[in-house]
């Protein structure tokens, strides 16, 4: 191919030239043929790209293809359900809800009703009269350790920082959750203007860089805390340890992209990479974790506080129930993200590989609190790939109180799946700081949006509640939601997932599937110590042990 190149470059130069000679206005051909003979010849001697070198010019159609590819495949190729990571089903009903659309569908269900995964709701015959439901419910947050409790929405906006989104994209979900009556979450980015001039419910997360309250040797500042969390706007305090589509994954800033406005925002210095840890430095121990809680709760004149964290080692979290206890102190909420959330970006074996997903981790975290029986101190937030009212049903069955969504709310902005997030190209201006894309999203529109997804997403989940002969979703349990697990095969919440007696974890002996975790957990470490069980316990040594 590049001796093909080069002669052919060499007859067409050759024709042209001869043609030029007859008629002189010939010539005008050269300022598009040398632009591209000059790329052919740069192709042939480039080291970096393999096909364009042995195919000059005609190489460079394999990056648009790759390009072209998600966008041929997402509107010509993939059906309304086999899209990821949401389907076009699922983004389809929430761009109706966001409209305000006619969301219905005609002739039955797409699903396969008998392939293994396939889950539905067990419905009653005594169904409840949709005008006889609360279809705005509203939960508590705040126990008897805080002094200025929460009236949350059942569905709320996820952790989305500025800087990961437009402004634009900020300044309409606030004003959506401002709309609607739901909270907020910042994101660890800080808590930014644009958080704030709606006057929407905010859920200020704290993460590892305590962007917005940190000193100048990145460590948690009190006065700077304090100042921004007395603020009105603000109703929650939540602490990020991890979450699930990058758990135990630091962040980096890069120097360039730190604009004097980030930097304000952020209380970080000009011309420095911006680093977020993999770990706090503020507590390094269960204990010194609920210290931390209980600071925040008094510096912020007590806001409810929690923490979010997707779920690792299960005696790690087993050990800050343990801290709880011997302290009691009780954080108000906590986050549960499953290792199906979402990211601007992250690498491809964290997002895949590492994180419990919702479901389990939802499940473990409401038996454990159950377990040491201090559930009844603490609401629980499910996060991941939460969209539709069938999404917030199973995971109230599950134990969850309340339900955050990130793309779901995305999709209402206008967000198409164009999976760009992290290259600042977003085509609909919701995740880029492009000021030209972002013009795109217009916030007068968009905000209205976001408050009708939320209103009749929720509205959803509520009448399918009705229809299960129940009120409200604390109603709801483990044994009102089926899945096949085979062809010929289905089992309940209830049975994937057995409950745990109340206070079952305060005394031995303990339930089977929690005895090793409890062993090797404590309240003084998060760090769990296989030394204090034998190998037998153990279930076998360590591949490595000599």
């Amino acid at each position: 191919m590049r001796k093909l190149f080069v002669i052919s470059a060499i007859v067409i130069l050759g024709l042209v030239g001869g043609w030029t000679i007859i008629w002189p206005p010939a010539a005008w051909a050269l300022v598009i043929l040398l632009p591209i003979f000059a790329l052919g010849v740069y192709d042939m001697f480039q080291p970096r790209h393999s096909i364009v070198r042995n195919f000059p010019v005609f190489g460079h159609l394999r990056f648009v293809m790759e390009d072209l590819r998600p966008k041929i495949y997402q509107y010509f190729i993939e059906s309304d359900t086999n899209g990821t990571p949401f389907n076009r089903q699922y983004r389809s009903v929430v761009y109706q809800r966001a409209k305000k659309v006619d969301d219905t569908r005609p002739f039955g269900t797409e699903l396969d009703v008998y392939q293994n995964g396939y889950e539905w709701l067990n419905h009653s015959i005594a169904a409840i009269d949709h005008s006889k439901l609360n279809l705005h419910p509203r939960v508590k947050v705040g126990n008897e350790q805080c002094a200025q409790p929460y009236m949350a929405s059942i569905y709320n906006i996820s952790a989305m920082s500025f800087g990961s989104l437009s402004e634009n994209a900020i300044l309409a979900l606030n004003s959506g959750a401002q709309i609607g009556g739901f909270a907020h979450n910042t994101g660890e980015g800080g808590l930014s203007d644009y958080h704030l001039k709606p006057g929407g419910d905010i859920i200020w997360q704290i993460g590892t860089g305590y962007f917005s309250c940190r000193n100048k040797n990145d460590t948690f500042n009190e006065e700077a805390f304090a100042q921004r969390a007395v603020l009105p706007q603000v109703k929650m305090i939540e602490i990020k340890l991890s979450q699930g589509a990058k758990p135990g994954h630091g962040g980096i800033l890069p120097a360039a992209k730190v604009t004097p406005e980030i930097a304000r925002i952020r209380l970080v210095e000009m011309g420095e990479d911006v680093v977020s840890p993999p770990y706090h430095t503020a507590f390094s121990t269960p204990t010194e974790m609920m210290q931390f809680i209980k600071k925040l709760r008094e510096l912020s004149g007590g806001k409810p506080v929690g923490f979010k964290l997707c779920i690792g080692h299960k005696s790690e979290f087993l050990a800050i129930c343990k801290a709880m206890i011997a302290l009691q102190i009780y954080p108000d909420f906590i986050t549960v993200d499953g290792g199906e959330g979402g990211t601007g970006a992250a690498p491809l074996e964290f997002s895949n590989s590492v994180g419990m997903p919702l479901r389990e981790a939802l499940a473990f975290v409401y038996d454990a609190l159950t377990g040491f029986d201090i559930k009844k101190h603490i609401k629980l937030i499910a996060s991941g790939k939460v969209a539709t009212g069938f999404d917030l049903v199973k995971n109230f069955a599950l134990g969850a109180d309340m339900c955050n969504s990130a793309r779901g709310m995305m999709f209402a902005l206008g967000c198409i799946q164009a999976l760009e997030c992290n290259t600042n190209t977003c085509p609909t201006g919701v995740a880029t700081q492009n000021k030209s894309l972002m013009k795109g999203l217009v916030v007068d529109d968009k905000k209205t949006r976001v408050a009708s997804f939320h209103n009749l997403t929720v509205s959803s989940a509520i009448q399918m509640i009705g229809a299960a002969g129940l009120q409200k979703p604390c109603d709801l349990h483990r044994q009102f939601i089926y899945r096949r697990i085979s062809p010929n095969q289905i089992q309940t919440y209830a049975q994937l997932f057995p409950y745990i007696p109340i206070g079952s974890l305060l005394k031995t002996p303990y339930p089977l599937q929690y005895e090793l975790d409890m062993a090797i957990s404590s309240e003084h470490t998060f760090v769990p110590d296989y030394n204090k069980v034998g190998a037998v316990e153990y279930g076998g040594a360590s591949a490595y042990t000599s």
